[in-house]
C-alpha cells in the first residue's frame, strides 16, 4: 500500500475534508481509484473539489457531515501499489526508499561502508531529504541529490551516500540525544 495523503481537517459542514497530498500534482490524490486506510479496512471514493491553502478539498463517499469529517483527522489514505504508474529512470516512490541500507561510498568503484537505514523521506521545501537512522547516534539528514546520493540500487536494497566534506563528520562526533525532562519524567 502506498500512502497518497493524509486527512488534516474537516472543511465546511457537509463532510468535506482537507487532504495534505503526497502526490506530485496534489489533485491526483483522488486519481488512482478508491482510497483506503493502511490495512484496507476503511474505503473511500474521493472527489476533489478544489484547493485551499495548499491542501486538497475533497468529498469522501459516506462522510456526510462535519463530525464524520472530524473523526477522519489524521487518517492516512492509501492505494495498492499496482494502481500507480511505473516510475521513470532516477525517479522513486518514497515507499521504495524507506528501509534501504544506506552505505557510505568515498568514490567510484570503492567498497561501501555501512552507515544506517533510510527511515524517512522528507521535503521541507528545498527538495527531498533522506533521513538515515544510524545505530547509537541521532539520525542523519542528507539531501537526496545525485551528488550526495549517487547510487540507488533497489534490487540490492541500498543507497550509496557520497563522502561529501562536512556532511557526515558530525555523525562521528555527536552523542545520542539526551531525553528531555518530560521524557525522563514519564520513564
Amino acid at each position: 500500500m502506498i500512502c497518497l495523503g493524509v486527512v488534516t481537517a474537516p472543511h465546511g459542514v457537509r463532510g468535506e475534508v482537507k487532504i495534505r497530498s503526497f502526490t506530485e500534482r496534489p489533485e491526483d490524490v483522488a486519481a488512482y481509484g478508491e482510497l483506503c486506510d493502511h490495512i484496507g479496512e476503511r474505503r473511500f471514493s474521493a472527489r476533489c473539489r478544489g484547493m485551499v491553502k495548499g491542501s486538497v478539498v475533497a468529498k469522501l463517499d459516506g462522510v456526510d457531515d462535519r463530525d464524520a469529517a472530524e473523526r477522519l483527522r489524521g487518517l492516512r489514505l492509501h492505494v495498492p501499489r499496482e494502481r500507480l504508474p511505473a516510475t521513470e529512470a532516477d525517479e522513486y516512490y518514497h515507499a521504495d526508499l524507506i528501509g534501504l541500507r544506506a552505505e557510505l561510498v568515498a568514490g567510484e568503484g570503492e567498497a561501501f561502508q555501512p552507515l544506517g537505514v533510510v527511515s524517512a523521506v522528507e521535503d521541507f521545501g528545498a527538495g527531498p531529504v533522506l533521513e538515515i537512522a544510524v545505530e547509537g547516534k541521532p539520525p542523519v539528514m542528507v539531501p537526496f541529490t545525485r551528488e550526495v546520493v549517487p547510487v540507488v540500487d533497489l534490487a540490492e536494497g541500498r543507497v550509496g551516500v557520497a563522502a561529501v566534506p562536512g556532511l557526515l563528520e558530525a555523525v562521528e562526533e555527536r552523542e545520542p540525544a539526551e531525553p528531555s525532562s518530560s521524557e525522563r519524567a514519564s520513564s
